[in-house]
């Protein structure tokens, strides 16, 4: 017996009455398609025996030499740093890169999605805006997108994750404090909505709980991921009966306000109050002081998250490896000089 022909998208068409293009977004799963009409073809798509071809329909998308970069803050120096480094490898490769700034607004973000997905680009580049649903991105995977986050994960998701070591290099930068001599110490910024938040935080409480410090002498302060957040935490922790000698901030910018903070109050960063950033943005090693930081290497991390696009695109597959980057603490100015017992607190 002769087999049967394989259904097309114009058989599905001429059952449901409507045009190719319909049809089409339908399978996309665009929502620009009436729900009735998407009713109708979906019944066609059911009566026909069409079997959509995911591989090809990747294959036609990896035409578009548009890939989307959709970032959560570009006035964060490490995240437009992070972008000029997937820049750099799209560039050479000849790929067009569209970057989007969402403002840590999740509802902006999945306008920006949604219009990158209706251009026909041909993969995505996400760090995910704070309060991103786990199921924000569920539709792009089940349309075949090639997609990887940077930065950060979301709780139960599949998409591979570019990220450095985020507890390792908290571990390390408190470990130094300690090894200062600072007995009282704080976690300033970030939110417990972030799984980065947790992951540092975590390498922060592991490390003074290895080196003797008592939990009674830490302190954590969450707060804006910004100079802003830096400010409102140093004022808090200041405020405190027994305030800390010295913080492991959750990135560079919020240091930078707790340094600056500490300047309003006629108190210097290093000799007074010991400062420590993460990320080692370019300008950690020209503010005064210089500012010790948590490196991650911020434009390898964009070059590596290009990488793993390219070759998803090119293998027209949607899984990849997670990657975790190594990280190194950089020691400059902003901690001081090693800090004698009892000697008095910031005040």
């Amino acid at each position: 017996m002769a087999s049967r022909p394989k259904a097309t998208i114009l058989d599905i068409a001429r059952e449901a009455g409507v045009s190719k293009s319909t049809v089409s977004l339908v399978l996309q799963g665009s929502d620009l398609i009436r729900p009735e009409t998407a009713l109708k073809v979906r019944k066609a798509i059911e009566d026909v025996g069409y079997v959509y071809n995911r591989g090809a329909a990747n294959l036609r998308k990896a035409h578009s030499n548009v890939i989307g970069m959709v970032i959560n803050d570009l006035t964060n120096p490490f995240f437009a740093e992070m972008a000029v480094g997937m820049e750099r490898v799209f560039q050479s490769a000849g790929i067009v890169p569209f970057i989007a700034n969402t403002a840590e607004n999740p509802v902006r973000q999945e306008e920006v999605l949604k219009s990158l997905m209706e251009q026909g680009v041909a993969g995505l580049i996400v760090s995910p805006a704070r309060g991103t649903t786990p199921g924000a991105f569920r539709r792009i995977e089940m349309a075949g997108l090639p997609i990887v986050f940077t930065m950060r994960r979301l709780p139960e998701s599949r998409i591979p994750v570019i990220a450095p070591d985020n507890h390792r290099g908290a571990w390390l930068a408190t470990a130094h404090l300690i090894g200062k001599g600072h007995r009282r110490l704080a976690f300033f910024g970030g939110s417990s909505d972030l799984v980065v938040y947790h992951e540092r935080l975590g390498g922060f409480r592991e490390a003074c709980e290895a080196l003797g410090i008592a939990k009674r002498d830490t302190l954590v302060v969450e707060g804006e991921t910004s100079r802003k957040g830096g400010i409102a935490c140093l004022e808090t922790a200041l405020a405190m009966a027994d305030p800390p000698t010295a913080a492991l901030c959750f990135n560079d910018a919020v240091a930078f306000g707790v340094m600056l903070a500490l300047r309003k109050r006629g108190l210097e960063p290093g000799a007074d109050f010991a400062v420590v950033g993460f990320d080692d943005v370019i300008e950690a090693q020209h503010y005064m002081p210089t500012l010790t930081s948590v490196a991650v290497d911020s434009a390898g991390l964009g070059e590596r998250a290009a990488h793993v696009m390219l070759r998803m695109i090119q293998s027209r597959t949607t899984r990849a490896e997670d990657h975790i980057g190594a990280v190194n603490l950089v020691v400059r100015d902003s901690c001081g000089p090693h800090r004698p017992a009892g000697m008095g607190d910031a005040a």
